[in-house]
């Protein structure tokens, strides 16, 4: 094997995003200034500790851009304090764990049917941290927590730390409310904003840390424009805690050219981030809308189906979210299955629902009127009007007429795959 090879697979993978509909809710595309920095020297060094407190010599460069970082994230998320060093939001999340908790103690998350992210819950890292992991009651009508029934099960069970935020998440949580609680008992509030990151910093969204959350972490790379690494922001009297926690925690290096690519997102955010988080949401609730009115089970009716970049579809009628799934992917539309609060652990290889997120396509300009035709094409696919083959043309000739990186200062030249132009 060679190095062509990899270069060719890459080129198909290429190739077939360019020709595809990207509605995964957890992905995003960068700008050509973000990407440079990947490619720069940084790519090849080593910054462990703390800004001007090296380990190693050679790393005045790299604080001035670590700075920047922070500065540029406490400005955003209106943060006492800021730890720009963790290289994925689940490392920021373990992070916090050993910052607020002691093996042992137990914690309150929402479940994974619900929406949580499993690093809240015990089989991933808050079980590795040795967290007895408790869930809150959830109202599946309102996909929301039950805070009333959330009051009396945390008076009887004292969680040390209570979990806010969700890998599947249409509406504002109750942070207040749960804020309260904790206040009660002693008790500290995270909220793991990954997913929403890009639209708590558009202005488009609940600020936890506002709202009275003692830590919030998250990754870059979702709503916001960043490539794939993490922050965590807190009040100020937790600062030490977290930094000791983070480094030397759970980093050592923290990947400084993508900490630079950070910076350049974190200005084009403060530049175009609420016009962008505007369109996201008004692109969600106009597939949503779309696809109820097409006949199926969009959840969050009650509420307009969604507050976020998400929309979430149960598909029990058209064979499950894995069929579901690999038809649109066959006919060129990318999402991904995903479990629905009814559903139990065990319905992980077919669950009830599709989780679609539209923050990719409008980063490329798309807009409601191209949510409807999406919506068309998911409907076409799933109910067999037209064959594959003649989707995924429609899909390309759609495609075709948004290829550029829109919200960024390149805009003008930014092709999405300039290496394909």
């Amino acid at each position: 094997m060679n190095p062509s090879e990899v270069f060719e697979i890459i080129e198909k993978h290429t190739r077939f995003m360019r020709d595809s509909i990207p509605l995964i809710a957890s992905e995003n595309l960068t700008s050509l200034s973000v990407r440079r920095c990947y490619l720069s020297d940084l790519g090849h060094r080593y910054a462990e500790g703390k800004v001007g407190h090296r380990f190693y010599e050679g790393c005045s460069f790299v604080d001035e851009i670590e700075e920047r970082a922070v500065d540029l994230t406490k400005k955003i998320f209106e943060a006492e304090h800021a730890n720009v060093q963790p290289i994925s939001g689940v490392v920021a999340n373990i992070a916090a764990f050993f910052a607020l908790t002691d093996v042992g103690d137990t914690i309150m998350s929402i479940s994974v049917p619900c929406g949580g992210h499993i690093s809240h819950d015990t089989v991933s890292a808050a079980g590795l941290r040795g967290l007895r992991v408790i869930h809150y009651p959830f109202d599946n009508e309102e996909m929301n927590i039950n805070v009333d029934e959330t009051r009396n099960v945390a008076l009887r069970e004292k969680p040390k730390l209570f979990i806010l935020g969700s890998s599947l998440i249409l509406f504002r949580q109750p942070v207040k409310e749960i804020k309260e609680i904790a206040d009660e008992i002693g008790a500290y509030v995270m909220y793991d904003a990954s997913h929403v990151l890009g639209l708590i910093a558009g202005k488009a969204f609940q600020n936890p840390l506002k709202e009275g959350a003692d830590v919030m972490t998250g990754s870059t790379h979702k709503t916001f424009f960043g490539p794939q690494r993490a922050i965590i922001a807190s009040k100020k009297e937790l600062a030490e805690k977290v930094d000791r926690a983070v480094f030397p925690g759970v980093v050592s290096n923290h990947h400084l050219n993508t900490l630079a690519g950070y910076v350049v997102a974190a200005m084009e955010i403060l530049e175009f981030g609420q016009d962008y988080a505007k369109q996201v949401v008004k692109n969600a609730r106009a597939l949503a809308e779309e696809l109820y009115n097409l006949g199926y089970k969009v959840l969050g009716e009650k509420k307009g189906f969604t507050e976020t970049h998400q929309v979430a579809v149960d598909v029990r009628d058209f064979g499950g979210g894995e069929k579901v799934a690999k038809t649109l992917e066959n006919a060129g539309i990318v999402l991904n299955k995903n479990l629905l609060p009814w559903d139990s652990l065990e319905s992980t290889d077919n669950p009830s629902g599709i989780r679609i997120g539209v923050q990719e396509v409008t980063r490329i300009g798309m807009g409601e009127e191209e949510m409807k035709i999406i919506a068309e094409i998911i409907d076409a696919a799933i109910k067999e009007k037209k064959s594959a083959e003649e989707l995924r043309k429609e899909v390309r000739e759609l495609k075709e007429r948004f290829n550029i990186i829109k919200y960024s200062f390149d805009q003008s030249e930014a092709y999405i795959f300039p290496e394909l132009k």
